[in-house]
């Protein structure tokens, strides 16, 4: 398996190729910027490019999916509940002074419980609004490995003060999909360094406090 994370773009995104170096197959997860990167690596290790899934409609996460995908054919997947931020990219961009990347509506919508991935290491998506209406977990179950947007950060949550967030909704997916999780799945978030389930458990404010409170 080749597994590889690094942070793209002004903000840091943290997009993740996963590869099976024996079917020559990858997927890239979050292409939000530096398309020529990412390529660059696909084509270094052998990897035929066969899905490009995004966890959200945010500029910093999709910005490049499009590029990639004109370059690879490889698809797109994002939930449809996040068509929306796509036709906020203008906006999103003079947000950030950047300029406006060409996006276009996804391939396929990833959809809760929708089976993604290689043959090898398939992921079942779990539907988590809050962050945005649209945002995606990717749970790669026999790796023990959660590709977690901007739900859940080692130490912090997704904020919700932008269009289309909910704080409320965002503690519930937490609380009901990702607590669920078994301790030892390693969480890649949107941003960061990478966690376990265990450690957010146990000394992310966030979600102590909340338990706190239900006690």
């Amino acid at each position: 398996m080749i597994l590889e994370t690094f942070p793209v773009g002004p903000l840091a995104c943290n997009c993740t190729i996963l590869g099976d170096e024996q079917a020559h197959e990858a997927i890239v997860i979050d292409p939000g910027d530096e398309v020529g990167r990412i390529h660059r690596r696909l084509t270094e290790q052998g990897l035929k490019l066969k899905q490009i899934l995004v966890t959200h409609g945010h500029i910093d996460h999709v910005g490049g999916a499009l590029k990639l995908k004109r370059l690879t054919g490889a698809p797109i997947f994002l939930n449809e509940n996040d068509l929306p931020q796509l036709k906020m990219m203008a906006m999103q961009a003079a947000w950030l002074g950047m300029a406006t990347p060409e996006t276009a509506a996804p391939d396929e919508s990833l959809t809760e419980g929708l089976r993604v991935g290689l043959e090898r290491y398939p992921a079942q998506v779990m539907h988590t609004p809050g962050h945005t209406q649209g945002s995606v977990c990717l749970h790669f179950v026999p790796l023990k490995l959660l590709i977690a947007g901007d739900t859940l950060f080692a130490g912090s949550i997704g904020r919700t003060d932008l269009p289309g967030g909910n704080f409320a909704q965002i503690m519930d997916s937490l609380h009901t999909r990702l607590l669920a999780l078994p301790n030892d799945t390693k969480v890649l978030p949107g941003h960061g360094s990478a966690t376990t389930i265990a450690e957010e458990r146990e000394n992310n404010p966030f979600l102590k406090g909340r338990a706190s409170q239900e006690l």
